[in-house]
């Protein structure tokens, strides 16, 4: 080899080695492209079997919760056959190791995971909650020969607690999910399903507190007394209506019997007015505190429950345990179950009619004494119905379910400790210091001193807005409300006082609560400014405004709000229950950190 060769040689090995590294290179980006490409297709073979096993779960969710309000045993059995076919399907296909390696590459792993999450916490529902929830006698729960089994709660009660430590830790894993870094669809899907768990968690856990405190209510470490107050929609208060007729109610060892009964208006008032919170002092003045039929102007339930026991108390010497409201809607629901009852008066009392005849009929032809008397016989009549009848468990759950969903049946307990157990449960009638979700209430409190809110027709539109700063976001709220009254042929008993000057106009004070921690920026009545009373309780924002409807008229509130400081788009409306229900619409919006 000459000393000229030498140089060439090493550039030509050089260039050999070069191209070698370089197809080693070439090969092996191809094998892990192939790689890759296979494993995106196997990742989104298992996706499209997932989403379709899961859109088929959510579907058998759905029957199988008729079937179980409906109390068809043997369906929901095979129902949830079914459901856990489907889930574990859908687990099985986000849990091989192709869809593991999917969910470390960077951005589609994190939606990868969620799809597996999702799926782990609808197949831990269909195979820890449901299979619990279906072991459930639910006969424990309804009465038999005018009793309740003590010790048939206690063990309803168990098994409830055990279903609702399953459906909490489903959503606590839910919750863990970071949803800022998913895209749309999946995001969705995360937010909906976190939406379900979250109305099954307030169930179970109504459920769970409800076996928990049941017993000791009915008497079983000795007797109870409560107060059972009807509700008088005809005249509107902020909880629904104004307290009008009560019976006291007796509870030992599980046995119930109603014993006297009365009217708020015979409980007089008090000239030396009871003490009010502040706040709601500030709002409504000292009428909470002198005038039983104004102790419920504040929405806050535990607050009129307290003053009307002790208004109870101070005209009748007598001290109960509790306070159970319920209005006549709710007594419909009751008789749906229960079949018709005949009141003494020679009335039957129907689902069909029992709100006109409670809110209407009665007013146009009895006079107030013979009234007061015909409330107190129809509710006597609807209790002993519901403790002497055979009814079957899933309709008696299904009514008192939808009665408290619209908070239709409160309970106050006077003892503080199981006052704490309900929490802000819809049943206890609390108007929480903090939202969870942003909450705006409209509460409606007659202003004419008639019986005239039977005839209101009422809707309320809340629309999400823009984010704005320090974490607070716009609400607008469209509150309209409709009076179908005749304008001539009313009783003397439905016009009442006729405050606002022309008997056959309704007159109510509509309060509109912001959210906790929010604000009321603007309110409008028809498109202009108007007088507006405020204040704050609760941590909340109130501004009162008189709305005055003639008959066939209608008026409409427009108000612009302000949350607290939240990242949710979404948004949730309280309303004060009424003889005919609201239309409703929530818009919600994307959260403010997408």
């Amino acid at each position: 080899m000459t000393d000229s060769e030498s140089p060439r040689r090493r550039r030509s090995r050089s260039r050999r080695r070069r191209r070698a590294r370089l197809r080693r290179v070439l090969l092996t980006s191809l094998v892990v492209t192939s790689l890759v490409l296979t494993l995106g297709g196997w990742v989104g073979f298992r996706a499209w079997q997932a989403r379709a096993h899961l859109v088929n779960a959510a579907g058998l969710a759905s029957e199988l919760s008729s079937h179980l309000v409906g109390g068809d045993t043997a369906r929901a059995q095979r129902t949830l056959a079914a459901l856990q076919e489907q889930s574990g399907a859908a687990r099985r296909a986000t849990g091989d190791p192709g869809w593991w390696l999917g969910r470390q590459v960077p951005y589609a792993g994190a939606n990868l995971s969620a799809v597996r999450q999702i799926s782990i916490a609808i197949d831990d529902l269909a195979r820890q909650a449901f299979p619990a929830l279906l072991e459930v006698d639910l006969g424990g729960l309804v009465p038999r020969e005018g009793r309740l089994d003590v010790a048939d709660l206690q063990a309803v009660a168990t098994q409830l607690a055990e279903v609702d430590a399953s459906v909490r830790r489903t959503r606590s894993d839910l919750l863990a999910i970071r949803d800022d870094r998913l895209i749309g669809q999946v995001r969705e899907a995360v937010v909906r399903l976190r939406g379900e768990i979250d109305r099954l968690a307030d169930l179970t856990s109504a459920a769970d507190r409800a076996g928990r405190l049941l017993p000791p209510l009915l008497g079983a470490d000795g007797p109870r007394r409560y107060l059972l107050v009807s509700q008088n929609l005809a005249e509107l208060r902020a909880t629904g209506g104004m307290f009008g007729a009560y019976a006291l109610i007796e509870a030992n060892k599980g046995r119930l019997r109603m014993g006297s009964q009365g009217s708020s208006a015979g409980l007089g008032s008090f000239a030396k007015p009871l003490k009010v919170p502040t706040e709601v002092r500030s709002l409504w003045g000292e009428l909470p505190g002198i005038y039983p039929a104004d102790v419920n102007l504040s929405p806050h339930f535990p607050t009129a429950a307290a003053l009307y026991r002790d208004m109870y108390r101070r005209s009748a010497q007598d001290t109960v345990d509790g306070v159970l409201a319920v209005d006549p809607v709710a007594l419909s629901y009751l008789l749906r179950v229960t079949g018709p009852v005949r009141v003494p008066a020679g009335v039957e009392l129907t689902a069909d009619n029992a709100v006109k005849t409670l809110l209407s009929d009665t007013y146009q032809r009895m006079e107030p004494a013979e009234q007061d008397a015909f409330f107190a016989a129809a509710a006597g009549s609807v209790f002993d119905a519901l403790f002497e009848r055979k009814i079957p468990p899933s309709g008696l759950l299904s009514a008192f379910d939808r009665s408290v969903a619209e908070r239709r049946i409160l309970f106050w307990s006077a003892r503080p400790e199981e006052q704490r157990t309900f929490g802000d449960s819809r049943m206890a009638g609390t108007l929480p210091e903090q939202d969870a979700v942003p909450t705006v209430g409209v509460f409606l409190n007659d202003g004419s001193g008639a019986k005239l809110g039977y005839y209101l027709r009422q809707s309320a539109d809340l629309a999400v807005g823009e984010c704005q700063g320090e974490g607070r976001r716009e609400l607008s709220l469209r509150v309209t409300m409709r009076s179908t009254a005749p304008s001539s042929g009313l009783s003397d008993s439905v016009l009442g006082l006729a405050r606002s000057g022309d008997p056959y106009t309704v007159r109510t004070l509509v309060s509109v609560y912001a959210p906790a921690g929010g604000a009321v920026l603007d309110i409008r009545l028809d498109g202009d400014e108007t007088v507006t009373a405020t204040g704050t309780e609760r941590r909340r924002q109130v501004a009162t405004v008189n709305v005055e409807i003639g008959p066939g008229g209608s008026k409409t509130l427009e108000v612009s709000l302000l949350t607290g400081k939240t990242d949710s788009g979404d948004a949730e409306l309280w309303l004060t229950p009424t003889a005919t229900p609201w239309t409703t619409q929530v818009v919600t919006a994307p959260s403010c950190s997408q």
